[in-house]
């Protein structure tokens, strides 16, 4: 995704440049100190004018498709994601059609996905759950969303950070380890780390 790019690249080539103008041996210290204020801030003004308009690059036209989207583009770029999808929604456009989906079929739809066979498994799952128990819509609140198959804290995050702006963080591995590394973080969870981000960054 392309906020998280931001963060894992961008975040950690700046800040370890901007420390590095103050203190040339930093760059070698593994072990980072907690930032600082200053630090913190300079990390949040350089998002905000660099990547003021950062916005997916998934192509969605709704809530379903959006989160199929997101599920498909684990581990997967987004472009090989959008050159997928049109042909997925065609053939099921809501939920209701993709609960009734044959598996061998969907997994043809995705065999240039990484991981289809799983993916297939988790989209047609994702879908009868929300036909049986969202009535066909898909829910806007957290637990509810990783009740869902396919869907954990980092899908379900960045689902409702596209759809309604939600001031929530995706943390996967990459932003838990470099979020440390920055000094930004040191929660011993991904859901620690999540909260020391957003009440830093936010």
């Amino acid at each position: 995704m392309l906020w998280l790019q931001i963060i894992i690249f961008g975040g950690l080539k700046y800040f370890l440049m901007f420390k590095a103008k103050f203190n040339p041996i930093f760059c070698y210290n593994h072990k980072m100190k907690k930032a600082t204020k200053k630090d913190i801030e300079f990390i949040k003004q350089y998002f905000l004018q660099k990547y003021d308009d950062a916005v997916t690059e998934l192509a969605y036209k709704n809530d379903y498709e959006l989160l199929i989207a997101i599920i498909l583009s684990a581990q997967c770029t987004d472009k090989r994601v959008n050159i997928i999808t049109p042909a997925l929604f065609e053939k099921y456009p809501t939920t209701k059609e993709l609960a009734l989906a044959n598996l061998e079929d969907v997994k043809e739809l995705l065999k240039t996905c990484s991981f289809f066979n799983n993916k297939a498994k988790n989209i047609i799952k994702m879908a009868y759950d929300v036909e049986d128990n969202y009535e066909g819509e898909i829910p806007h609140v957290q637990k509810d969303l990783i009740k869902l198959a396919g869907v954990g804290n980092k899908t379900a995050n960045v689902f409702l950070i596209e759809a309604d702006g939600a001031n929530l963080m995706a943390v996967d591995t990459h932003v838990f380890r470099v979020s440390h590394r920055l000094g930004l973080a040191d929660g011993k969870t991904v859901e620690q780390t999540e909260a020391q981000l957003v009440k830093k960054l936010k």
